[in-house]
């Protein structure tokens, strides 16, 4: 969660990122510098129908959980950890619950991780089951964390975290749990939604890595999203761009997604603007300087409509169980919000947490 305005954190936050300069310096000099300038300039080649807001604006809040509830969707700024009771109790008035999406930070190690775990499920995943009255057996947290970029960490430290023998293991303790990365771990989440920007976001091979994680008892999460534009914060970047096509790109992802039979679906995302992937309402905008991309001829909540009726007809459809995850920006990190449906799996009883570099909260 990362979004800031100046009448709730006295700066935009985000809305006024900068235009990220190519690693090639030749690359770089044909290309704008600078940031944008908000409100009529913003970093993101959309607008967002509540204009550039900030993450911490109660009605801001309620207005997020309830466009994911409408979905149906099981749903790096300032630091932002006491916002978090505020969106878990938003979260909770829509029936939503609240996850978290490790992000790499400086300082990253074995040791940070255990005591980031140790934190997240001391203070947020205990006290969130009590509230909702669940029953956890054998003592271990039914905690899962999704790792972004673990790979910037050696195998080996990752190894004295997640191995049961490793020096900071949290293997058969308390603080054990589902981890899930863009490589290995207890599962595979792809994350990126610009199909062929690498192998695990490329719909062509997940039915080969589906089989791979079905034959060695991993879960295979693939990640979906309604289109990918980043050039408003890299404008060097268009050869990534995806054009949502009016919905198409959308559906063709989700059916993708669904044929290989997942447990889990992620989508990219609620309201990650800079890239262009959100689901969240958007509207027309005009100014001197921009024009805007939109969702017309459709509606600001053409996605969230879609969103609705791929999780129904795939509940209706199908006799496995579905989780569709939003990734949800704000001040300081992400968020995967979400609703169940259908039947429950081997995957029904455990929480998913993603954390991204501070610590914090929870999904039954």
């Amino acid at each position: 969660m990362w979004y800031g305005d100046p009448a709730t954190d006295n700066k935009y936050i985000h809305w006024d990122h900068v235009l990220v300069p190519h690693w090639d310096p030749k690359i770089a000099a044909s290309h704008a510098q600078g940031r944008h300038t908000p409100p009529e300039d913003i970093a993101s080649s959309f607008y967002p129908e509540l204009g550039p807001y900030s993450s911490r604006d109660p009605k801001v809040l309620e207005s997020h959980m309830a466009q994911i509830e409408e979905a149906a969707a099981d749903d790096h700024g300032e630091p932002s950890e006491d916002l978090v009771p505020a969106v878990m109790d938003a979260a909770h008035r829509h029936s939503i619950k609240v996850a978290f999406h490790i992000q790499p930070y400086k300082g990253r190690t074995d040791q940070s991780m255990h005591d980031n775990i140790k934190y997240i499920i001391d203070k947020y995943v205990w006290k969130a089951w009590r509230l909702l009255q669940i029953q956890v057996q054998h003592g271990a947290s039914p905690a899962s964390f999704y790792v972004y970029d673990s790979y910037l960490m050696p195998a080996e430290s990752w190894a004295d975290l997640l191995s049961p023998k490793g020096s900071h293991s949290i293997r058969g303790t308390p603080y054990d749990g589902v981890f899930l990365a863009l490589i290995r771990f207890d599962g595979i989440y792809t994350y990126f939604a610009s199909n062929g920007f690498s192998f695990g976001s490329s719909h062509q091979n997940w039915k080969a890595i589906k089989n791979f994680c079905d034959g060695n008892n991993l879960l295979f999460i693939p990640s979906v999203g309604p289109g990918y534009v980043d050039t408003a914060v890299r404008p060097w970047n268009n050869h990534n761009t995806r054009n949502r096509v009016n919905g198409r790109y959308y559906d063709t992802s989700l059916q993708a997604a669904l044929s290989v039979r997942p447990e889990i679906v992620t989508i990219t995302s609620f309201n990650q603007w800079h890239e262009g992937t959100q689901i969240e309402k958007a509207v027309p905008k005009k100014t001197v300087t921009r024009l805007y991309l939109d969702y017309q001829p459709n509606q600001p909540d053409h996605y969230l409509v879609l969103t609705r009726q791929w999780a129904e007809n795939y509940n209706k459809e199908k006799d496995t169980w579905l989780i569709i995850y939003t990734y949800f920006e704000s001040n300081g990190f992400s968020l995967a919000c979400t609703t169940r449906t259908g039947k429950p799996s081997r995957t029904s009883e455990i929480l998913t947490i993603c954390f991204s570099g501070r610590a914090l909260a929870v999904r039954p």
